[in-house]
């Protein structure tokens, strides 16, 4: 191969064999975002319409929002909406019909891109008291919504809304919904009416699923922690079991036999709601072997949740975090503390592998109501208003910062919630401490539709547009490859050595939980070609394991030394729910980056194997047709 010198016009060709061989399966490239921002500053975008109790991504640029039954000025069908879509290319909300009562209302996405929206309150009218009608009817319209199962395909051409799929076996207040591996649904815990904490006349401490499976089955964990076991923090874990959280009690549950294996006790503070800590899955990566560790920060430590025996709203929260890897260990690790003591404060993923803290109070609790001590009908106040970031990769000590980063203007108490978005940012709307459609300049914490973006360090670089990413991720198979020009890597080659490829699930935000939320990355390796500062980065398949990132949709980005791509929407798995494709992985490439030296026939090579060469053709259609003859049988061969 003497006649090579520059590897420039082949990597060209290699992209061009690779687009003709994707043609079908590959994403359009993505761009630059629509605006520039002030960099980690807050950007009042829009407005809502109905205050963002519940929010998630459904596609590239619809947000969909889902409030309690209340007074909204917004209408549908002739009586207040309590539910949107929300455009991030216009920034403006649509209503939607969401039918029943969606109160407190938990919710997750299924392998076939549906997601679901599952119980709630009882139909109500004025200041949130129960309706003389729970079948519709009277100044709302809400039918009782407790056994609700609602779901709603996401779309971008106006044509998706809200549909009653059925009803659960019971009625579920404050539940939470957990993906599983065949892209099904689990619904855990809730209660039937409501109020500040549960209580035994009408606890529902029982899971069940999604198609559903029968009866619903009792858990232990969820039946004797009562008061706080409402919206239990559960993951799923790369095992298969369920990590289930409740009040201070920890179990490990095996959702297919019931069998619950009890944990440590989480020390410090309570994290389920009311006392609503922030908390997260970290990063799996291939440098942990996508083991799953997960973070509780915030909450509070109290012990009698009874309104009439103490002022909630004078409760301190905690600056405690603890985290805990129950695929491996029984016990919990105290981890950097909170700068600030914080409740309610929402932890949201960015493409970079930091994780964004926004939102939340240093005093009191989630939950409103009536009480004489309460601000207004807030249970908490003192709001955070300065958002603080973790990176999990810093040392101990080092993890938590502020550096850089402005204040709100907007207090986001309860009911308030944020997302990552494609182009990196974070949306962040609600905060409605209230029993219905609250307003006025003597109101410290009013109902709020204000929606704003936040904008991260790297927003406005530019952004890397990688070619060949893939529109469905399979578990195991054949890696693919991601073309990068000199622009994407910032005119260095070696930025390729700090090239990622990431996939992140937003989740079904609500109640400081992000249902579903996990960041997942893929292994990589690399052909870098230095001469004109040009790569293809060799993207492994997700690991042959659903339980790491269960089957549906989420968004992919490429991190080029810390400044991600726009992210792209793909499907994971194999778009339908039921038993996923595993298949074996293919090894990926030695990584190399191909130098040239002087001289005709000099070549070097540097990366972790293998030796390449490096050189430009001297006679290039021959040189041209001799890679594509060896290249495209290779091709032809994989897909």
């Amino acid at each position: 191969m003497g006649f090579l010198r520059d590897f420039a016009t082949p990597l060209s060709l290699l992209a061009a064999l690779n687009d003709v061989a994707f043609a079908q399966n590959t994403a359009t490239a993505p761009g630059q975002p629509r605006q520039t921002g002030a960099i980690g500053q807050f950007e009042i975008i829009g407005d809502s319409g109905v205050s963002a109790q519940q929010l998630f991504l459904g596609t590239e640029d619809k947000i969909y929002i889902v409030d309690k039954v209340e007074g909204n000025p917004l209408q549908i069908g002739g009586h207040p909406a309590w539910a949107v879509e929300y455009s991030l290319e216009s920034n403006t909300a649509k209503p939607l019909d969401i039918v029943t009562n969606s109160f407190c209302a938990g919710g997750n996405v299924m392998a076939d891109g549906t997601w679901l929206n599952v119980g709630g309150n009882q139909a109500v009218t004025y200041n949130g008291e129960a309706a003389e009608s729970q079948t519709g009817g009277g100044p709302y319209d809400d039918p009782d919504g407790r056994q609700s199962l609602r779901t709603i395909v996401p779309c971008d051409d106006d044509s998706c809304t809200w549909k009653v799929d059925g009803d659960m076996t019971t009625q579920r207040w404050y539940p939470t919904v957990e993906g599983l591996e065949d892209g099904s649904l689990i619904i855990l815990g809730g209660c039937t009416n409501g109020g500040y904490v549960n209580d035994a006349g009408q606890d529902n401490p029982t899971y069940e699923f999604f198609p559903s499976k029968g009866d619903p089955q009792t858990s232990n964990i969820l039946e004797t922690t009562l008061p706080t076991n409402l919206f239990p923090l559960t993951w799923l874990l790369p095992s298969g079991k369920i990590l289930l959280q409740s009040n201070r009690d920890t179990a490990l549950l095996d959702y297919h036999t019931g069998e619950e294996t009890p944990l440590d006790n989480m020390p410090d503070a309570v994290r389920t709601y009311p006392a609503s800590a922030g908390t997260i899955m970290l990063p799996l990566t291939p440098a942990n072997k996508w083991t799953a560790t997960v973070l509780f920060c915030g909450g509070t430590n109290n012990n009698d949740w009874n309104p009439q025996n103490v002022v909630i709203v004078n409760l301190a929260a905690v600056t405690s975090c603890q985290k805990i890897t129950p695929d491996v260990s029984a016990s919990y690790e105290a981890d950097d503390p909170l700068p600030q003591a914080r409740t309610m404060g929402n932890l949201i993923f960015l493409p970079n592998g930091l994780i964004f803290c926004v939102g939340g109070a240093s005093t009191g609790t989630a939950g409103y109501g009536l009480d004489n001590w309460a601000i207004g009908h807030s249970y908490a106040d003192d709001p955070i208003l300065t958002p603080v970031m973790y990176n999990p990769e810093a040392p101990a000590g080092q993890r938590w910062s502020s550096d850089g980063l402005g204040a709100s203007t907007v207090p986001r108490m309860y009911h308030s919630t944020a997302t990552l978005v494609p182009d990196g940012s974070v949306i962040i709307s609600g905060s409605n401490p209230n029993p219905d459609y609250t307003v006025g300049d003597d109101v410290k914490y009013p109902t709020d539709y204000r929606v704003e973006r936040f904008y991260p360090s790297y927003y406005n670089e530019r952004r890397p547009e990688p070619k060949g990413l893939l529109k469905e991720m399979s578990y195991g198979g054949p890696y693919f490859d991601v073309t990068l020009d000199s622009d994407d890597l910032f005119g260095d080659i070696t930025n390729i050595e700090k090239t990622k490829a990431v996939i992140i699930r937003t989740g079904f935000a609500t109640h400081s939980m992000n249902m579903g939320q996990r960041y997942v990355e893929l292994e990589t390796s690399y052909s870098g070609y230095n001469s004109n500062n040009t790569a293809i980065l060799h993207v492994s398949q997700l690991q042959p394991n659903p339980a790491i990132l269960t089957p549906g949709p989420a968004l992919m980005f490429i991190v080029v030394n810390g400044v991600p791509s726009v992210g792209v929407q793909v499907t994971v798995g194999n778009g339908k729910v039921g038993t996923q494709d595993i298949k074996d992985v293919e090894n990926l490439p030695d990584s190399n980056i191909l130098r040239t030296e002087a001289g005709e026939n000099g070549n070097n090579s540097s990366g972790s194997g293998g030796s390449n060469s490096d050189a430009s053709f001297s006679n290039q259609p021959l040189s041209i047709f001799i890679l594509a003859a060896a290249i495209l049988p290779f091709l032809v061969s994989r897909w």
